[in-house]
């Protein structure tokens, strides 16, 4: 990777391009750009007229052709978030985005699967149900910056006829910029607190008749309000190409590369227990860095190419072709938070035992510090036939379409904390309340794990939006595809080289998953909905081989889930606010869980729920007011996590399911007193969550619920120059994220401080 030299390189040319106006941050938007009036749109200086929404009057519609209807008339919950509400709340990464929305919560991202995106959606791991332009994207990476991304579509609740194999809790589309010849541009650039500094452009050109080029870039950096050492660096381009713009046939050539120099956030000392109820270990300190500044990084390199072709063969009937090869490196450098923390009182606070010395950390024999060099590749064909007819008097919109999907994923591991023979060396004590986090240790990088696995997946689907009568609608799909994973997993001496262990897994499953829902219109802008739909997931669900299936469970039939949900979706006032409520169940009705036999291959004997309403609004109040506001009630529970055989000996039966907040709520509202002055605000709510109880008979520990706000000023100096001030945690709340609280050890990631950003926003 080119890392820092790459950064340095490329300031220079992205200098050069926004001198000569090739440019901008696309903030134009979705659910409220589409309902904006000319007048507030103007006024507002916060869309970029760059979206890539399809919009048909004031109905709108989701990217991929899987979703047969519209968004109101697709029988669950989807949450929308479009380009103009992460620009104009100055979101930045995936985490920073779904943080807003209620119902998502973050683990570690780290052990098997490698550093990452690591999310928990309504009460279920989404960390192998993320993608980019309906293909997914299993590779375990931070995606940190949505400055080639239109919008961003979570789809609640199982839903593997959409998503793929997998999809307990629910999917998350990522949209990319496309060409589309709107003779706009804009550019934007920030500067702010903690080394704050972000330079973007997104410029879209009609060249020719039919042919149009668009290009974004971005680049830019920042520490960490709060936090001593952590710090991000990251750049990259997206060059989009579309010929054929108005004919029947339009190619568009997508692609994207960036590059990412990161010292992540691992976490601090955290446990919540009887020895150290109050979350962050007493003693630790919440700004400072408990890893290696020296050793620590994570230097990510994705590439990503994709052809679309879009035919209509005639006004019924039309063909679409997404054709995408992929690359993602990820070298993360990682110092857990492991060993023995030994709080001032001498007390270590995890188990309560009497340890020395006093307000340390020891590290262990081992240490902590492990390296993963990681390869993904993927290579995905996916073809649909849209056509829409009548039969009997019914008419239907069908889609018909067949993907196909081969990945590849290669991984070392070790440490760099080792001798050049192979021993370990000493690791001194941190101090628990100012640790120093240099290693002046030898470094010798030796490998001591090495994984090759290989995915492949042909799936077929037929999706149907079938308008029985002027108020009945029926929507439903079906989803048959083949999974196919194999892994080779090998661990090596770090003495002398020598193989000292090999194993091999392959699964293979037939996957069949399907949904169903009954859509009643008592108005033309208005739905109320019944439906139900499954998914299916397979002992290995990605090429990522961490925490996948073993010689026990890989002979296992897929797992399984369900959805039940009833729900309203209304578009009020002239289409400008979208108002949505559900009501639902999501079920794990069967996972994986070890036999009470030794050796035999686990059972799919496990069981949970999680009940819930959903609550969403989106759009205009009046015309100079604005609102995204979302709320979330989760009762979850553990039904069964032990084999049918051991039922006597669970302990853990009737607890809430860990990570799965009861209550949750985000809103942000936009209001124009005058013209050309903007003011917004925004908070969002986290409510407490639990963990796995850790005994019999052991209380359950819950985190602290916590309100975070941010606030947003624009002020139009001109019709093409704005300038917007962001605060992000207003008040400076101390609150946590990414919570691991193990009997053994825990950590935590504490949550950015208060920052503020000012940019300059230019279009034309």
């Amino acid at each position: 990777m080119s890392g820092t030299k790459g950064i340095t390189a490329f300031k220079s040319a992205l200098q050069a391009a926004a001198l000569m106006g090739v440019s901008s941050l696309a903030l134009g938007g979705q659910a409220q750009a589409q309902s904006l009036s000319d007048a507030a749109t103007t006024a507002l200086m916060q869309a970029s007229d760059l979206s890539g929404v399809t919009v048909e009057g004031q109905t709108q519609r989701l990217e991929s052709p899987r979703y047969a209807a519209p968004v109101l008339d697709t029988p669950q919950t989807i949450t929308v978030v479009d380009a103009r509400v992460m620009e104009q709340q100055n979101l930045l990464g995936l985490r920073d985005v779904l943080s807003t929305l209620p119902g998502i919560t973050f683990g570690a991202g780290e052990g098997g699967g490698g550093y990452g995106d690591s999310i928990n959606l309504r009460g279920y791991s989404a960390n192998n149900d993320i993608g980019t332009d309906g293909v997914r994207d299993s590779a375990q990476y931070s995606r940190t910056d949505p400055f080639n991304l239109d919008q961003i579509e979570v789809t609640n609740g199982a839903n593997s006829v959409y998503g793929g194999a997998g999809a307990v809790g629910g999917t998350i589309n990522l949209i990319s910029k496309r060409a589309q010849g709107t003779n706009r541009t804009a550019i934007s650039i920030g500067a702010g607190t903690d080394a704050y500094g972000r330079v973007t452009a997104d410029t879209d050109r009609q060249i020719t008749d039919g042919v149009a080029l668009r290009l974004n870039v971005m680049m830019h950096e920042n520490d960490v309000a709060g936090r001593d050492v952590e710090r991000f660096s990251r750049w990259g381009f997206a060059p989009s190409l579309a010929f054929g713009l108005g004919s029947p046939t339009v190619v568009t050539l997508n692609y994207l590369h960036q590059e990412d120099d990161n010292i992540p956030q691992y976490g601090v000392p955290f446990a919540i227990n009887a020895f150290n109820p109050g979350g962050l270990v007493n003693g630790a300190n919440a700004e400072r860095y408990y890893g290696w500044r020296n050793l620590d990084r994570q230097l990510i390199e994705v590439d990503q190419l994709t052809a679309i072709i879009d035919h209509a063969i005639n006004e019924n009937l039309s063909l679409r072709n997404l054709t995408r090869a992929q690359q993602v490196e990820q070298d993360a450098v990682i110092t857990n938070i492991g060993g023995t923390t030994c709080m001032p009182n001498g007390i270590n606070a995890y188990t309560g035992a009497a340890c020395a010395p006093a307000g340390t950390r020891n590290f262990g024999a081992n240490g902590t510090t492990n390296f993963r060099n990681s390869f993904n590749e993927l290579l995905y064909n996916q073809t649909d036939l849209t056509a829409e007819f009548t039969t009997g008097g019914w008419e239907h919109t069908l889609v018909a379409g067949v993907a196909l999907t081969q990945e590849n994923y290669d991984l070392d591991n070790g440490s760099p904390l080792y001798n050049a023979n192979g021993t370990r060396p000493a690791i001194p004590n941190q101090s628990l309340a100012n640790p120093d986090s240099l290693w002046t240790g030898p470094v010798n990088f030796i490998r001591t794990g090495h994984t090759e696995a290989e995915l492949e997946n042909q799936a077929l689907y037929v999706f149907d939006a079938i308008e029985l009568t002027d108020q009945w609608e029926l929507n439903g799909g079906v989803r048959f595809e083949r999974n196919e994973t194999t892994a080779l997993i090998q661990t090596f001496s770090p003495t002398t080289g020598a193989v000292t262990a090999t194993t091999r897994t392959v699964n293979e499953d037939d996957l069949l998953s399907y949904r169903v829902g009954l859509v009643f219109k008592p108005i033309e802008n208005a739905s109320i909905y019944a439906a139900y739909g499954n998914s299916e997931r397979p002992a290995q669900v990605s090429v990522v081989v961490g925490g996948g299936c073993t010689v026990t469970s890989c002979n296992a039939d897929p797992e399984e889930a369900e959805n039940y949900e009833v729900g309203v979706k209304w578009d009020t006032m002239d289409g400008a606010l979208s108002l949505t409520a559900a009501l639902f169940r999501n079920e794990r009705s069967a996972f994986l869980v070890p036999s009470a036999i030794a050796g035999e291959t686990d059972r799919l004997e496990g069981a949970s729920r999680v009940d819930g309403i959903a609550l969403g609004a989106s759009g205009l109040i009046t015309e100079n007011w604005s609102v995204f506001a979302n709320y979330t009630f989760l009762e979850s529970e553990l039904l069964q996590d032990v084999a049918n055989a051991l039922l006597a000996t669970s302990f853990r039966r009737g607890d809430p399911l860990p990570n799965t907040p009861e209550q949750s709520f985000s809103v942000w509202t936009t209001y124009e007193p005058v013209h050309g002055l903007l003011l917004g605000y925004g908070a969002t709510y986290q409510g407490e969550f639990t963990f796995s109880r850790p005994a019999a008979g052991a209380p359950l520990a819950y985190t602290d619920a916590y309100w975070v706000h941010r606030a947003m000023v624009s002020y139009g100096v001109t019709d093409n120059l704005a300038l917007q001030l962001n605060v992000n945690n207003i008040f400076d709340e101390e609150y946590y994220t990414r919570v691991r609280n193990n009997t053994g050890n825990g950590w935590a990631t504490p949550g950015e401080g208060r920052s503020f950003v000012l940019s300059a926003n230019l279009r034309y």
